[in-house]
């Protein structure tokens, strides 16, 4: 008898570590669904990289205007954490901080970035004097500001190897939720790098990831605005909007207002007001015919920043302000920038991505500044983009393509210093603890104070 038991549990044994059922990551999809899925995700990655973006109504600014009023900033305030992509919900940054960045005390190669499809790093993330950062590949690492690795983790099966893995990511509660561009949802305890839980979603994501209340908020490539559980990824709401014919390559925006409402825009320009709780739109419209375009295959914008009753955004053409109340429009400019605007005080700070520092007044959006900063650039050197910038005390730190650090200041926008700090850096710097963190391509993380 205890044969025939034993019999039957080998096989039951050799069944079970042969059938496509994940232990690792708890989901299950069965190995013909993956095979086919993945051969899917494949050639549309394959298209993108072939992929000739056409930007019809694209408008580059090429302006200096000299300052017209006296700037005032805020105080710098300090933080000890980043825990989410743009610093807050509401994507508001502000004067943060800085002690400085002549001292780079940091330095150290962690992950790969293989993929020549890879174009913007995940911007890393600060939480209990710790950075978490992603790769290509799929992995989360947790590193201490010196760069030694406390853990990593990689949720994906051999099969998903060659897949360009593209990861938003946000903390909240001692635990990471990760989403992808797979369709993949999942969270990991961010102080062991151990699985939470993992939910199959079974269509890509493209959008930063937002939490409030144990809800989490995503859009994926379809246009369909979401909300899971943090508790487990169940879905709790979905909101249908209008796709468009080519996915979207670049991240959509997400941001959520200090009552908790979901400001979302989409790959076809649609600009969303809606109740976290519930799923109920307050409010949208299509953000293109304010541009008088139907170029909505092809949109890109900046992360909408959220401020008092304002939202704030820009597209490839034109900067926004629109009233969150009623999504009235309060102003328009035709200059732009793809990284997020910076508010503080009654201005907003941006960069146009061709080296043009604007600061532009608040309440009416008339230019105040506008600055060529990579003019101190080598001409050899200035066919490059901008990638990111922050504010950190007073001064605003850009970011080049190429691997520069540009320094002006907030208060006259003129250029005050600049110098060379990597090969390739595709993602936006963060401050924490008055230190600046930048993630470069070749997957090196850097300290600056």
């Amino acid at each position: 008898m205890n044969k025939r038991n034993n019999v039957i549990f080998l096989i039951l044994l050799f069944l079970l570590s042969n059938c496509s059922f994940d232990s690792k990551t708890g989901y299950w999809d069965g190995l013909e669904e993956e095979k086919r899925r993945v051969k899917i995700i494949q050639a549309e990655q394959e298209k993108q990289k072939n992929l000739i973006k056409i930007y019809a109504s694209e408008k580059f600014f090429y302006e200096e205007k000299a300052l017209v009023k006296n700037i005032i900033l805020s105080k710098p305030k300090k933080n000890s954490s980043w825990e989410t992509t743009a610093f807050n919900n509401q994507n508001f940054l502000g004067n943060i901080y800085l002690k400085g960045v002549d001292n780079r005390f940091l330095k150290e190669k962690i992950g790969k970035n293989k993929f020549s499809l890879a174009k913007i790093s995940s911007q890393p993330l600060s939480y209990k004097n710790d950075i978490f950062i992603s790769d290509s590949k799929g992995s989360i690492y947790r590193i201490n500001e010196f760069g030694k690795i406390i853990w990593k983790q990689n949720i994906y099966k051999k099969i998903y190897k060659k897949i360009y893995k593209n990861l938003a990511f946000t903390i909240y509660k001692n635990n990471i939720y990760i989403s992808d561009n797979i369709g993949l949802i999942y969270a990991v305890n961010a102080d062991t790098g151990k699985i939470v839980w993992v939910k199959n979603h079974g269509i890509p994501f493209k959008s930063k990831i937002k939490i409030s209340d144990d809800r989490i908020f995503l859009i994926n490539q379809d246009n369909r605005i979401l909300s899971f559980s943090t508790k487990d990824g169940s879905l709790i709401w979905s909101v249908r909007s209008a796709s468009s014919f080519i996915k979207a390559q670049d991240s959509l925006s997400l941001a959520l207002s200090k009552k908790g409402d979901v400001i979302a825009i989409t790959s076809s320009g649609d600009l969303y007001k809606i109740n976290s709780k519930n799923g109920q739109v307050y409010w949208s419209f299509n953000t293109l015919e304010a541009l008088g375009s139907n170029i909505g295959d092809f949109f890109k914008s900046s992360d909408i920043v959220v401020h008092d009753k304002s939202i704030i955004f820009s597209t490839k053409s034109s900067i926004f302000s629109y009233d969150l109340e009623t999504g009235g429009t309060n102003w328009k400019n035709e200059v732009s920038s793809v990284a997020t605007p910076i508010v503080d005080g009654k201005n907003v700070f941006f960069v146009t991505e061709t080296g043009y520092f604007i600061i532009v007044d608040l309440i009416s959006g008339d230019i105040i500044s506008s600055n060529y900063i990579f003019k101190v650039l080598k001409k050899s050197k200035q066919a490059t983009v901008v990638t990111g910038y922050i504010m950190g005390s007073g001064k605003l730190y850009t970011i080049t393509l190429n691997g520069y650090l540009i320094t002006s200041s907030a208060s006259t926008g003129k250029v005050e210093g600049y110098k060379k700090i990597g090969k390739i850096i595709s993602s936006s710097p963060i401050i924490n603890n008055g230190k600046m963190f930048v993630y470069t391509k070749k997957s090196k993380i850097l300290g600056f104070n």
